[in-house]
């Protein structure tokens, strides 16, 4: 009886084993998308994309758009964190300390297309961002141009590829160490728009769409690309959100 209440012991430990094995996770992720201006209608298929990443590459994933999120505590389970087509003001003074915080203890940032569209009066997150918004013409498509491939995601992207999205012109750069990963040839397309005084003409010859750098201690990851809802099916551009995602949770892959 004692033999088999060992072996019957052994086995469930065994399952255990086995079933937590099964279900671990590379590491934890949190994805932000509160609004507080204009809300894009491609976070829907975003974040059912990088749910369906989180399933593909094994990584833990929870979706918030409550910025009460943003604590010591709560963050402290997670290696990166992801702010998808946010939009102005979406964090209190508490909140950004906790995420100044958790980006000096060595963690990342990912920001897909409206991320540098959010917090414009916090310097701190300017700079980690590293190019804030200034204006867009209408949806065109254009030539997006790999300026370095050496970097996780990057694999498969094509030298030079024919995109359509809505083409972010930013004010001047936060950061003097970004590294630039994309560009987009202003010549393919018409980069010039006007808001009332906002009048936008183009970067010239190197207008950057993705970046990133270490940052604070930390690891920061950004891609202007996103604005079509369909982009989120494109399997080049989830390649790209993974490998900003890979990077900024590991520190891997250069």
């Amino acid at each position: 009886m004692k033999n088999l209440f060992s072996k019957i012991t052994s086995a469930v430990v065994l399952l255990f084993t086995i079933s937590s094995g099964v279900f671990a996770q590379q590491f934890n992720v949190l994805l932000f998308t509160k609004t507080d201006g204009f809300h894009h209608e491609s976070i829907n298929e975003g974040v059912d994309a990088i749910r369906l990443l989180a399933k593909r590459h094994e990584f833990g994933l929870d979706w918030q758009e409550n910025a009460s999120v943003f604590n010591d505590k709560a963050l402290e389970k997670y290696s990166a964190i992801i702010f998808l087509s946010t939009t102005g003001n979406i964090l209190n003074d508490d909140q950004q300390a906790a995420f100044e915080k958790f980006i000096k203890s060595g963690k990342g940032f990912v920001g897909i297309h409206a991320a540098s569209d959010t917090e414009y009066d916090w310097p701190w997150y300017t700079k980690m961002v590293g190019m804030m918004f200034k204006i867009h013409p209408k949806n065109q498509t254009a030539y997006l141009k790999v300026e370095d491939s050496n970097f996780p995601g990057m694999e498969r992207f094509p030298k030079k590829l024919l995109w359509t999205d809505e083409w972010y012109e930013f004010s001047e750069r936060k950061a003097d160490d970004l590294k630039i990963l994309v560009s987009v040839d202003e010549k393919s397309y018409n980069p010039y728009a006007k808001w009332g005084n906002n009048e936008g003409k183009g970067m010239g010859a190197m207008h950057p769409i993705s970046w990133y750098h270490n940052y604070d201690g930390g690891r920061a990851f950004y891609t202007a690309l996103g604005h079509i809802p369909l982009t989120y099916s494109d399997q080049t551009f989830l390649d790209h959100i993974y490998g900003g995602i890979y990077w900024a949770a590991t520190g891997k892959g250069l």
